[in-house]
């Protein structure tokens, strides 16, 4: 921001008007015109002074800009604060300006927030606004800009500090209904009438106790506690879900509401899984926002939901490459789990899926935005296929 941008009440700042006022002293002292001299002197005393009030506004003066929260889910309010201390005798004009992504700005179409103050000799003063992400994705606020003149606001000195924030924004949740999976036990006997433990889920380790066969002793614990130690297994209840976002669909068709109403219901049913004690994860063919990992694997711990949404907050609508490809470089599929696949509509690469996930026997549920174009190329799916609003629920349901 420009000192124009402040709305400078002065045209004695522009240098030919400075010039013209130091001709003018030279010519009343060539005539010996007493006021004219005494005024010209004071207007340049003036400018001289307050360009050097300018230039000392800025040493001493602190500004912080802090957030309350840097992770939230679209719909939620976080707090954006700005701290500024004046530490000097000089008093001086601030004006802060704090750049921050147009999704997070109250008015929409904005891309910074500006507030202007007068700060008296060491004093401190707040500013505070609440922002509301109005969508899901990785968003920046800051850095804060500072700029700092005389108290006329003849002159101004600009600064950048250091504080910059990214804020990752989660898919809005929804009500999930009930979910319906084919669950497919780890060793065919549901909970705790399977005879056998499930030693594809380790929890963590306790004491040994008698009776218990030695195959389950932990020797690395055991040495490193000087005492047995046997593993502690999950349950062979617990569900594990594999949960599949297939961007390329939604990318080729630009259906941009479709996939983000796709990604709202998947973040909601990774909750929902989570909260019920089932082992959840997640893959998707899609680009990441500042990159990372595309794949969380199936497991149940108190960082998985984290990974997940995190994931999903990054998600672009841009596919990488084939998700079935991905898929076969990236992961193996091990017996016990239940695959819930969500893409735009039936096409040839749901049906390249679902012979994937045929001949490694994994059951499979179909989720899709659309129904497919009727005709005699559309791909008929052999397994189960469901709209997204079979679980989840509509607006003027929850009316």
């Amino acid at each position: 921001m420009e000192e124009q941008e402040r709305g400078i009440p002065t045209l004695f700042v522009i240098p030919l008007i400075q010039f013209a006022v130091g001709a003018l002293l030279f010519l009343s002292l060539l005539f010996g015109r007493r006021d004219m001299t005494v005024l010209t002197i004071l207007v340049l005393g003036m400018i001289g002074g307050t360009r050097l009030w300018a230039m000392a506004s800025l040493r001493g003066l602190k500004c912080r800009l802090m957030v309350s929260k840097r992770k939230m889910f679209a719909g939620e309010t976080l707090t954006m604060r700005v701290q500024a201390e004046n530490g000097k005798f000089l008093p001086l004009l601030l004006q802060l300006k704090v750049p921050l992504s147009p999704a997070l700005h109250p008015s929409p179409g904005e891309v910074a927030l500006t507030k202007e103050a007068s700060l008296l000799w060491y004093q401190r003063f707040h500013f505070q606004w609440e922002l509301t992400a109005r969508r899901r994705g990785v968003h920046h606020i800051g850095p804060l800009y500072i700029f700092a003149g005389d108290p006329f606001a003849f002159f101004s000195r600009r600064e950048r500090g250091g504080d910059s924030y990214q804020v990752l924004v989660y898919p809005r949740l929804v009500p999930i209904k009930s979910l319906p999976l084919p669950m497919q036990d780890f060793f065919g006997c549901p909970g705790a009438k399977s005879p056998v433990n499930d030693p594809a889920y380790i929890l963590g380790t306790r004491d040994y106790q008698h009776g218990q066969s030695a195959k389950y002793i932990h020797w690395k614990a055991s040495a490193r506690h000087d005492v047995l130690q046997e593993k502690v297994f999950e349950p062979t209840k617990q569900e594990k879900v594999l949960l599949i976002v297939d961007v390329e669909q939604f990318a080729g068709r630009k259906a941009r509401r479709e996939f983000e109403r796709t990604l709202e219901v998947v973040a909601s049913l990774a909750l929902k899984l989570d909260r019920e004690g089932h082992a959840v994860g997640l893959v998707t063919n899609g680009v990441l926002t500042g990159g990372g990992p595309f794949l969380v694997s199936v497991a149940r711990s108190h960082r998985q939901l984290p990974a997940i949404l995190e994931v999903l907050a990054r998600l672009e609508m841009e596919s990488r490459m084939d998700i079935i490809a991905l898929m076969r470089s990236s992961m193996d599929l091990t017996w016990g789990i239940s695959c819930a696949y969500f893409v735009y509509a039936e096409d040839g690469g749901a049906a390249a899926a679902e012979q994937y996930f045929t001949n490694r026997k994994t059951p499979v549920v179909f989720y899709v935005s659309r129904w497919a174009a009727p005709g005699k190329d559309r791909p008929k799916l052999r397994r189960e296929v469901r709209r997204i609003e079979d679980i989840a629920f509509q607006e003027k349901d929850r009316q």
